[in-house]
Parts: C-alpha cells; sequence; structure tokens
C-alpha cells in the first residue's frame, strides 16, 4: 500500500512538473485572442480522438472571457447533417493564459498565438481511468499555411506526442448563422 501511494505521489508530481513546462503566451492579451477560431489540427493521445480521428472535420471554437478573466469557449462540432454544440469553462488560473476546468479535471493553457491568424492550445486532461493530452491548432481562418502546419507538427514531439496522433481536419463547409 505505501509503495501505490509513493508510486501515485511520483504520477501526481510528474503531472504537475509537466504541466509547468509547457510555455505559456506571455502576456495573453484576451481581447484580441476572444473571437471566432477554426480547430484545424489536433494530435493527441486520448484513445477516443485515436478511434475518431480519421472521421473528423473542422470545428469552431468560439473563445470569450468572463469579467473575473475566466476563459469561455464554445465548441461547434458538424456530426452528419447538423452541428452540435459544446460549453466549456476555464478558471483562470493566477498566470495569463493558463486556466482550469471548472467541471472536470482538465487544464488549458495557450501555448502561442500571434492572434490575427493561428493559436496553439496545449490542453491535459487529468482522468483516473485515462490521463490524455492534446495539442490543438486553432486559426482565424479554415485555411492554414504549409508553415504553420509544419511548425504545429514541429511542437507534437515537444509535447510528448507522435506524428501518428495528428489529425489534420478537413473543412467541414458552411456555418450556420450565428456559429462562426
Amino acid at each position: 500500500m505505501a509503495a501505490a501511494l509513493s508510486n501515485l505521489a511520483l504520477a501526481l508530481l510528474c503531472l504537475l512538473q509537466a504541466g509547468a513546462q509547457v510555455p505559456v503566451q506571455p502576456d495573453l492579451d484576451t481581447e484580441k485572442f476572444a473571437g471566432d477560431w477554426h480547430v484545424t489540427a489536433i494530435a493527441s493521445n486520448c484513445s477516443i480522438f485515436l478511434k475518431m480521428k480519421d472521421g473528423m472535420k473542422s470545428s469552431m471554437a468560439i473563445v470569450s472571457f468572463t469579467p473575473e478573466g475566466d476563459l469561455a469557449m464554445k465548441l461547434v462540432l458538424p456530426l452528419m447533417d447538423k452541428c452540435q454544440e459544446f460549453e466549456l469553462l476555464f478558471q483562470q488560473s493566477g498566470q495569463a493564459g493558463r486556466y482550469m476546468g471548472a467541471q472536470e479535471k482538465r487544464n488549458l493553457c495557450v501555448m502561442e498565438t500571434d492572434y490575427s491568424h493561428y493559436a496553439v492550445l496545449h490542453e491535459v486532461q487529468h482522468s483516473e481511468a485515462e490521463p490524455s493530452t492534446a495539442l490543438q491548432l486553432l486559426t482565424r481562418e479554415q485555411d492554414v499555411s504549409p508553415q504553420l502546419l509544419q511548425k504545429f507538427m514541429e511542437l507534437i514531439p515537444t509535447m510528448g506526442l507522435t506524428q501518428d496522433m495528428l489529425a489534420i481536419l478537413p473543412k467541414s463547409g458552411e456555418w450556420p448563422k450565428g456559429t462562426g
């Protein structure tokens, strides 16, 4: 029992250290970051994502911020002939650009953005059953440049992920009014 507890403590310490080592966008400007983004590429070790990634299409992420500085994200996912919406709330964690899931055990970090073209998000899901890590490339337009995609692909191994965990999401077509 003592060995199991020490292993658990060591694993938690490693997770905390890994989260602390993820770079964050310096002085994140929430006003510039808010707005509509297209999710154009994802790399993740989540088993559910890995099973579904080949059939996925680009989705929308509509980002806003509460007066308290929390990040609210509405995801609009294309499913068959309709769009499914999900709303997530991430609480500010003391450093601009780092957020914690309000309901789930999830951390979100804005690693890098130029505000007008792209953003790279790092997300860690702390689940007892299956902890997972994801990198997301968000773009203001559905088209992504080869240079930006190459830069994103170079980040993947630095976060402990592999190229076979990558999905470059095809365009999903027209969005209904009010969703992007």
